[in-house]
């Protein structure tokens, strides 16, 4: 997202010359901007050590075994360095391993607030020891933990297969704290403890051979001072029988991560990366170091907590094999098995790995949520369309656009304004001019049910007059420099402050600022958008804050993945306090971290009008929902450049089918409203938006689904089959829940696609023509420009909504439809969520939850919740079976025990039946039998 030049015209002009670029939006990624690993000094310092046999050895003498978890002290043999293993087994099937420095000169970072509480854990029990190692149990299913002392590893096993093994290549690497040696020593040191003497002795031979960029680093322009020295950490887990791996998101890459050996690892760096391109490893805005494994018989996951800049290293046996390859290597008996290696590499911090054994996808997603919380669950609202584009020039143009989808009978939720609507960047403010009376426009979008969407980036213009930066100066709120004072670096206002939101009380503070009589012409149907937050600082390296900046107690180099956590972490909460805890919040951020799920939604950033952007849009989404990040959209018709009519109506179909549905685009971009492009793409892209709102029940359903479990909304299909190896690289379509599977059209002039029906034994319904395909199967489906693949999954039913009115709210007391789709064995099951759409009174049991199934010819609909408290006025107008035969006739049963025949059409083409206006409330028991 990006500013107008006018406002910048007396910034350096050096600045000038960067905005330029970024807002011209003709140039691609200059990549010399952002660091390789050999440029960065500890990527290319670790990456160095080769495998080999690790110098670290387990003192099993100091085992101590409580209740809670088993500490061992690891020996580095080179230099003597103490460190302390913890080890601990945790309810849910999930391991957890930490290492730090046993007596660090100074406390090492451990990532706070991520976790949603202390892990339960369970005993740990020894089953063998000797001197070469210990053997613990895991509990159930014969798993355990084999550590071995010299070298230290860790194998995790089940029965006698492993399952995991840590520092099996040896490359365990943890650069321990140290004073350095051509500076004066510190005169506290004398009175440390022997043993903290005794390390300082033992590490003077390695600090004899100090490497480039261990005690300061130049990158560019730019100079990392690196006070605390080298502090870097590493280690490698081998994954027996895994050929697949995902996760690791925000990268432009396919869903199945590739092996590193031949580049870059991947990086995990919260960047402002403009024009980020595709198919690479490069660092993006977001961090979750979230990796999950997966084969036919488990899927498994490891989370790396650490905030640090992290890069990732992948390795297999497998890679570069051709098909031909691995079946000459079958042939021939090779005994090879599959095996990925992983190794994580931090510039600081401890490490503290999870490790989630599942040993379902689901029984991961599960274990992941018990850590790290799941997705917060968004108004429903939120789920329809959002309009945006930088910028609204004014309240005339907001009145304009609104008008402009009644017109065209497009329905629409949210409106959005990007940085020119406040007064000159100064958020929490409005244009006096351009938007003088902000609440009369709220207003006129409420009367529509409509809603608005606000910028509120981090970066604060520091300007005396500016209510909102002279209190955080007052209260020493700012981020510091190494030296002291208050950090300022370049963004959209010209010279600018960042809070330092790592601090509970900025948090509170900025919290406050959302209420009502603080945010002058805010209203409730006001919500709020976080972007810049990795944080971006033009003139900063890398675009961002230097590593040595302070945060609380810590530097950058710490804590810098967690900022724009952080960000809206503290606006998520200011939106619910503005209404006393009772509305639920919606804020879109375009930084993240593990645990952002909690928070609200993110996009995939400043991605551009191509193609192969639309494509990837779809991997990009999957690897958030894999690592708890469900709410996950694209900017339809891409920010940057400008789409051609097809690529617009494709990308409409696309996003459409994706959790966030919001256009977007760059001020220098000719404007893209829906209706600007000829009657028949208006018609294109109004009937996909209107498919939209017919799903939003089934949308809303699977977010309180994933609310409560973990689950993606939006998920590849190898999580449904998991036994089925031609799902587990697929990336071009995906399920919503595991009933509606999507295969855009992202290929320029396609005539058709190929799409793949999973399934042995089941059968998929084109959702459009209600014909009937067998899975298991490569299906080739001819599309015109009015074509999206979308097929519903036999043995599912999914209630809709088909009367789309302007907005989700305008539909509250609509009726439903239910779509019945019978598989092989003539039975189907789904579910039907009702609550009020916004507040948290679901919390307190006020919703409607009801199992709908048919089995033997009977519908009925049971409530699965009998201690919630809900009413709707909504009903079931329309029942559609498919794959069904011709019934004699028809009866429904309600709750008070009527009885009635129903109308039905029968479509024997199809082999579609149709139940007409049956009338029961949707939250009523009732039962339809077919005979």
């Amino acid at each position: 997202m990006v500013a107008s030049y006018l406002d910048l015209k007396r910034m350096a002009p050096v600045l000038v010359l960067l905005l330029a670029v970024y807002i011209s939006g003709t140039w691609s990624v200059d990549k010399g901007n952002f660091k390789t690993c050999d440029q960065s000094a500890f990527c290319k310092r670790q990456r160095a050590l080769k495998p080999g046999e690790s110098p670290y050895r387990a003192l099993l003498e100091t085992m101590e075994l409580t209740n809670t978890k088993l500490t061992l002290q690891l020996i580095n043999d080179n230099n003597k360095v103490h460190l302390l293993l913890e080890l601990y087994r945790l309810q849910g099937n999930i391991t957890r391993v930490k290492i730090n420095e046993l007596k660090p000169l100074k406390p090492r970072y451990e990532v706070p607030d991520v976790l949603i509480r202390e892990p339960p854990t369970e005993p740990l029990s020894v089953l063998s020891q000797d001197e070469n190692g210990v053997v613990l149990s895991l509990g159930a299913k014969s798993q355990r933990v084999i550590v071995s002392a010299r070298p230290f590893r860790l194998d995790i096993m089940e029965g006698h297969d492993v399952l995991m093994s840590l520092n099996s290549r040896g490359l365990l690497a943890f650069e321990h704290l140290r004073m350095r040696k051509d500076t004066q020593a510190d005169p506290e040191a004398e009175n440390k403890e022997e043993a903290d003497s005794a390390n300082q002795d033992e590490t003077a031979k390695e600090e004899e051979k100090v490497e480039e960029g261990m005690w300061e680093e130049t990158f560019k322009s730019h100079t990392d001072s690196k006070p605390n020295g080298p502090s870097a950490i590493s280690l490698d887990f081998s994954l027996p029988g895994v050929e697949h791996v995902y996760g690791i998101p925000e990268h432009a890459d396919t869903l199945k991560l590739k092996t590193t050996d031949n580049g870059d690892p991947y990086r995990l760096y919260n960047l402002d990366v403009f024009q980020y391109e595709l198919y690479n490893p490069m660092a993006l805005y977001g961090a979750v170091p979230v990796m999950l494994a997966h084969n036919v018989q488990r899927t498994t996951g490891i989370f790396w907590l650490n905030a640090a800049e992290t890069w990732v290293d992948i390795s297999s046996n497998t890679a570069g094999k051709t098909v031909f390859g691995k079946m000459l290597d079958y042939v021939q008996g090779s005994s090879e098995t599959p095996q990925t290696d992983v190794r994580w590499i931090s510039e600081s911090g401890i490490i503290d790995v999870f490790i989630m054994l599942g040993p379902t996808p689901k029984d991961v997603f599960s274990q992941y949520a018990s850590l790290t919380g799941t997705q917060s669950f968004p108004p429903l609202a939120s789920l329809g369309y959002h309009q945006c584009r930088w910028n609204y020039n004014d309240q005339e143009d907001v009145r304009t656009v609104d008008a402009g989808f009644d017109e065209h009978d497009i329905p629409y939720d949210f409106i959005w304004l990007d940085i020119e609507h406040t007064d000159g960047k100064r958020y929490f403010t409005w244009d006096p001019h351009k938007f003088a009376t902000p609440k009369e426009m709220l207003q006129g979008l409420m009367d529509k049910n409509r809603k608005m969407v606000a910028i509120v980036d981090p970066h604060i213009k520091v300007d005396s007059n500016y209510k909102i930066h002279n209190e955080i100066l007052s209260r020493g709120f700012y981020v510091k420099t190494k030296d002291g004072g208050d950090y300022e670096g370049w963004c959209w206002p010209g010279n600018a402050g960042y809070p330092d939101f790592t601090r509970t009380d900025v948090r509170a503070w900025w919290a406050s600022m959302f209420a009502f009589n603080q945010y002058e012409g805010s209203m409730e149907n006001l919500y709020t958008w976080n972007d810049m937050n990795e944080p971006s600082v033009f003139n900063g390296p890398e675009v961002t804050m230097h590593k040595d900046a302070v945060l609380g107690n810590w530097e950058n180099r710490d804590v810098h993945n967690l900022y724009g956590f952080y960000v809206q972490m503290a606006t998520t909460e200011g939106l619910i306090q503005r209404s006393g805890g009772a509305e639920r919040p919606f804020v879109l951020t375009r930084a993240f971290f593990a645990g952002s799920q909690r928070y609200g939604a993110v996009w995939t950033g400043d991605n551009a009008a191509e193609w192969d952007h639309l494509k990837i849009s779809i991997p990009m989404c999957l690897s958030l929902g894999l690592v708890g990040i469900s709410f996950c959209g694209a900017d339809v018709g891409g920010f940057f450049k400008s789409p051609n009519t097809e690529l617009l109506v494709r990308w409409y179909q696309t996003g459409a089918y994706q959790p966030f549905f919001r256009a977007h685009a760059h001020l220098d971009t000719p404007r893209r409203e829906p209706w600007l492009f000829g009657p028949e793409n208006t018609a294109l892209i109004r009937e996909v938006v209107r498919q939209r709102y017919t799903f939003l029940p089934y949308w809303y359903q699977q977010f309180y689904h994933t609310h409560c479990t973990g689950e993606p909304t939006m998920r590849p299909l190898w999580v449904e089959y998991p036994q089925d190896p031609a799902t587990f690289a697929l990336d071009d379509q995906f399920l919503i829940g595991r009933d509606l599977l999507v295969h855009p059209v992202t290929e320029e002039g396609a005539r058709g696609v190929t799409a793949y029906l999973p399934g042995k034994d089941e059968v998929w319904f084109d959702i459009h023509t209600f014909q009937k395909h067998n899975g298991a199967q490569n299906l080739y489906i001819p599309v015109t420009m009015s074509s999206i693949p979308v097929f519903q999954r036999g043995g599912s039913i999914i209630p809709r909504k088909v009367r789309v009115r302007r907005s989700s709210s305008c539909m509250e007391h609509d009726p439903y439809t239910l779509y019945v789709a019978l598989n092989t064995q003539r039975t189907a099951e789904g579910e039907l969520y009702i609550d009020d759409g916004h507040t948290f009174n679901y919390e307190k049991k006020e919703f409607i939850h009801r199992r709908l199934s048919l089995a033997n010819n009977v519908l009925t609909s049971v409530n699965l919740a009998p201690d919630a408290q809900f009413t709707t006025k909504s009903w079931i107008e329309r029942v559609v079976i498919l794959g069904a035969s011709k019934p004699s006739k028809v009866t429904l049963k309600t709750a008070d025990g009527q009885e009635s025949q129903l109308e039905f059409d029968f479509d024997a083409s199809m082999s579609v039946v149709t139940l007409r206006k049956p009338g029961m409330n949707a939250g009523a028991d009732w039962t339809v039998t077919l005979q």
